[in-house]
């Protein structure tokens, strides 16, 4: 458990990797996914380098697999998903998949373009089958039986001056059914109404050859005079896109091209039908490969571009990497590459040799599927620095709680845990089926959090005896219902006349009930009736938001010195976390043993004269205690909130003047009374070699914030930025001791707003069910409860809880973590095959 509770101990290391291994030794680390290569090559065009043919052959290949997958999910084939992790092709093995997929390729090509022909040719054909069928009906409907297609001539008179008959033209087509109001228009307007149009819609649907839609047609038909008419009727046709087709003049004619027609359709369908079934066979066969060929491709990809980021000696024998990896792996990372190297069939062993840098090495928290949520969470506000303590073990804890306290509520936390452990329980089907919705994958991913959250809230439920607004009456009551004595029964109790002539009666404290001392768990149920139930609440929860978060922010800063011990600081010990620990329990912890004391000190007989804390803790500050409204709570209290306030006031100059002499003095001593060495005889009265080293760790952050870890080649002090860096520290700690404070107080406003929203949520809602008394009232209660549960739901489950989640990170990033964490560290991008196996890109 010692990785998680601070960043795993990294080192830098050398590769030395045979040209004949190096593709399968990279090829195992990427399968074990324990070392981050750095580029040796960062001056070299992606273009010029060593691989860069390699990678270009992958890509090609990934683009055809990509056409082959979109026309696999254009049939609607299921690709089968068999959670296989096929090992990466040798080299040797690219040419086959090359070839597989050039054939499968070029086969999906020809296809397509046969059946886009085979398509085209068949909707003409059913067009020209409709025109047929629907000009037959236009000629019988016509009254004169002389219309004729495409004789545009008048004959000339006769030589009796008698004229001949006129002989009309005509066009037949099919358009787009919502281009026909448009398209009858333009064709008035262009021939000034000298044609006459007949159009029918087509009923079916007929589909689009390239698009593969469902498109609507109309049959049209024009009958016009003149080569003039003809011309522009069908410019017009053209404009519109609409198909024009020959049609006979005679029905006779028409019969036979439809007989031939609905032949050539049969026949070209059975085509058709084998083309498809050819095809489905093709892309049947494809989707049971195609996720194994997208990984095997990714992988070699992804070793190509490794392989770019190495070395490559003169004898062109040898690639050198240099990688960051865990000590603790590193048995693990040398097996890999023997592995690797007994794969490819060399004899030569490849070597890992450890570098000593100066360079500060990544960050790597190892995690699990329970803390990787937790972890993500720290993460989100920054990366620690290298072997920073990590917050997410503590977090574990501490988030989950300081939630529920915002959203205690038993009926609520149980709702959100059984949901939760819906989730926990199904967690390898739900991963199965691999839903690409991102708000179920984003709470997916949250599901421990979610868990720990709702067994969080059932509890402080329990300790607010808060159930859907209401109180669970297990225990009793520990208030007496019978404070008024009555001389008639020789008792307490009340009488008619007094429950009748007052609305509020108030209970004695001073009066025993059942219980003698505290309330067994939680709070009385009978403060859910009283009057002044949320007065009661304000004070409870008001102090306890101050505790807690008191308790939280001396616990971070507690954590720092962890900090200054492993990165062996004594000087940030003994001037920056003893002043700090100091000034916050002066006075916030002393402030919180003020409300314990008080609790203690003070029982129902004397309550009453007990003092307001607010107001003795600013006159704390104040020096004043002749404050007649406001008493002292104890003997003596004057003289220790005044040692109190000067402790405190004392521990500032320590941060902000004392921290930065001392800073400055020692470099002086350093640089002017360093040792000098004649001959092996150390001449001055400064510090050994020893001493010097020891002092040089505390000269490792003068130009930055105090808590941070860096070490600069050469440092030069300067006495004002330190100065000011340290004023700012300083400042910032002061201050943000009392709006830090002032901030913790959100656990009591968003825990009332909470109770106060579930209670207004039952009395607007459910009251009105439970308001009726006949059996019809079983109806309405159970319409309205219905209502009841969906706004429950959505308002308190959901978006108060997103909003207690919201202010629980914000009391982590800003209250917790800045008292030792610094979070300016980069992340352990090692290389690895998962994120493949996982459905994402490789980068």
């Amino acid at each position: 458990m010692g990785e998680l509770f601070r960043s795993e101990d990294m080192t830098l290391a050398q590769l030395y990797l045979q040209s004949e291994s190096a593709y399968c030794c990279v090829s195992e680390l990427g399968e074990v996914g324990m070392v981050q290569f750095r580029d040796l090559n960062p001056d070299v065009n992606v273009f010029q380098r060593k691989f860069v043919n390699e990678v270009r052959r992958c890509e090609e290949m990934d683009r055809k697999l990509r056409f082959v997958e979109k026309e696999i999910k254009k049939a609607n084939i299921p690709i089968m998903d068999t959670g296989e992790n096929p090992e990466v092709p040798l080299p040797r093995d690219m040419i086959d998949l090359e070839a597989t997929f050039e054939k499968l390729e070029n086969e999906l090509k020809e296809i397509n373009t046969n059946q886009e022909a085979l398509k085209k040719n068949f909707l003409e054909l059913t067009e020209l089958k409709h025109i047929l069928r629907r000009t037959q009906q236009f000629f019988d409907e016509m009254e004169d039986p002389i219309l004729l297609e495409e004789s545009s001539t008048m004959l000339e008179p006769s030589e009796t001056g008698a004229r001949a008959p006129l002989r009309l033209g005509f066009v037949a087509g099919v358009i787009g059914r919502e281009r026909i109001p448009t398209f009858e228009r333009m064709l008035w307007r262009v021939c000034r109404g000298n044609v006459f149009l007949r159009q029918a819609d087509i009923e079916e649907p007929l589909e689009d050859p390239v698009t593969g839609d469902q498109v609507y047609k109309s049959v049209f038909i024009i009958f016009f005079q003149g080569d003039q008419l003809k011309t522009r009727v069908k410019k017009i046709c053209e404009g519109f896109r609409a198909s024009l087709y020959p049609c006979p003049e005679t029905p006779q004619e028409r019969k036979e091209m439809a007989s031939g027609v609905a032949t050539r359709i049969d026949d070209l369908q059975m085509v058709l039908n084998q083309t498809e079934d050819h095809r489905q066979r093709v892309l049947q066969a494809a989707a049971k490969m195609v996720r194994v060929w997208f990984i095997k491709v990714r992988k070699m990809k992804a070793i190509y571009h490794t392989l770019n980021l190495c070395n490559i000696d003169v004898t062109q024998k040898c690639l050198i990497a240099e990688v960051w990896c865990p000590v603790s792996d590193l048995d693990s990372i040398q097996f890999a590459l023997r592995r690797g190297t007994e794969k490819s069939g060399s004899t030569v062993p490849s070597i890992l040799n450890r570098m000593q840098t100066k360079q500060t090495p990544p960050t790597f928290n190892k995690t699990n599927k329970f803390t990787s949520g937790f972890q993500n969470i720290v993460d989100a506000y920054g990366i620690g620095n290298y072997r920073e303590i990590n917050p997410a073990p503590y977090t574990i804890i501490t988030f989950p709680f300081l939630f529920a306290v915002m959203f205690g509520d038993l009926g609520h936390g149980v709702l959100m845990t059984c949901a939760a452990l819906y989730l926990v329980l199904r967690e390898r089907r739900l991963i199965a089926q691999k839903n690409d919705n991102e708000m179920f994958n984003m709470v997916f991913a949250g599901r421990y959090i979610i868990l720990l959250m709702g067994i969080f809230s059932v509890y402080t439920g329990i300790i607010y005896n808060d159930c859907f607004s209401k109180s669970l009456n297990v225990f009793g009551s520990g208030w007496s219902v019978r404070p008024m004595f009555d001389p008639k029964v020789n008792n307490f109790t009340w009488t008619f006349p007094i429950l009748e002539q007052n609305k509020v009666l108030q209970l004695d404290p001073a009066v025993k009930g059942v219980f003698s001392g505290p309330y067994p768990i939680g709070i009385d149920p009978i403060w859910n009736i009283a009057t002044n139930k949320l007065t009661f609440l304000n004070s409870f929860k008001m102090k306890m938001s101050v505790i807690l978060g008191v308790i939280h922010m001396l616990f971070g800063v507690s954590l720092s010195l962890f900090n200054h011990l492993y990165f062996k600081k004594p000087l940030n010990i003994y001037l920056g976390f003893i002043p700090e620990i100091v000034f916050m329990a002066s006075l916030f912890g002393y402030l919180v043993v003020l409300v314990f004391y008080k609790w203690v000190a003070y029982d129902a007989s004397t309550s009453k004269s007990a003092p307001s804390l607010l107001i003795a803790f600013i006159n704390m500050f104040l020096f004043n205690y002749n404050d007649p409204t406001n008493q002292p709570l104890y003997g003596g209290q004057m003289v220790i909130q005044t040692l109190l306030v000067v402790i405190a006031l004392a521990c500032v100059p320590c941060m902000l003047i004392v921290k930065t002499l001392v800073m400055r003095r020692q470099y002086l001593w350093k640089k002017n009374l360093g040792t000098q060495n004649f001959g092996g005889i150390r001449v001055g009265n400064g510090p050994t070699e020893d001493e010097a080293e020891i002092i040089e760790h505390d000269q490792l952050s003068l130009h930055l914030d105090s808590d941070e870890q860096e070490a600069p080649e050469e440092e030069v002090f300067n006495f004002g930025d330190v100065a000011v860096h340290q004023a700012i520290h300083t400042i910032e700690y002061c201050l943000g001791c009392i709006s830090n404070t002032a901030s913790y107080l959100r656990l009591w406003a968003l825990s009332l707003a909470h109770a106060q929203l579930s209670e207004v949520l039952w009395t607007m809602v459910m009251h009105i069910g439970l308001s009726f008394r006949s059996y019809s009232g079983s109806l309405v209660l159970f319409i309205v409860f219905g209502a009841f549960a969906v706004l429950s739901v959505c308002i308190l489950l959901i978006m108060e809880g997103l909003s207690a989640f919201l202010h629980a990170l914000r009391l982590h990033w800003v209250e917790f973590q800045n008292k030792f964490y610094v979070g300016q560290g980069f992340k352990f991008l090692p290389f690895t095959f998962e994120s493949i196996l996982e459905g994402r890109s490789e980068e």
